[in-house]
């Protein structure tokens, strides 16, 4: 499953970032692997919303679709 196949309200858990460029844009963003995570809406063909602690960070869809993702609970 990847942040692409998300939807608003999930609770998930970064699984891996396997792309270099893609990790490296992540961890601007706080984001890394095992980081928890919530869906703060997407839109079909567009970017996640994406909620930590107190910021939303939007991320393409493109870039979503490189990140694996668990939700939260099925670890």
């Amino acid at each position: 499953m990847t942040l692409a196949d998300m939807k608003h309200g999930n609770k998930f858990i970064i699984d891996k970032i396997e792309d270099k460029s893609t990790r490296l844009q992540a961890l601007r963003f706080g984001i890394s692997e095992g980081s928890e995570i919530e869906c703060a809406g997407s839109m079909p063909g567009g970017p996640v919303i994406l909620k930590k602690n107190l910021q939303e960070i939007a991320v393409g869809r493109r870039t979503a679709e490189k990140i694996s993702v668990k939700k939260k609970g099925m670890i």
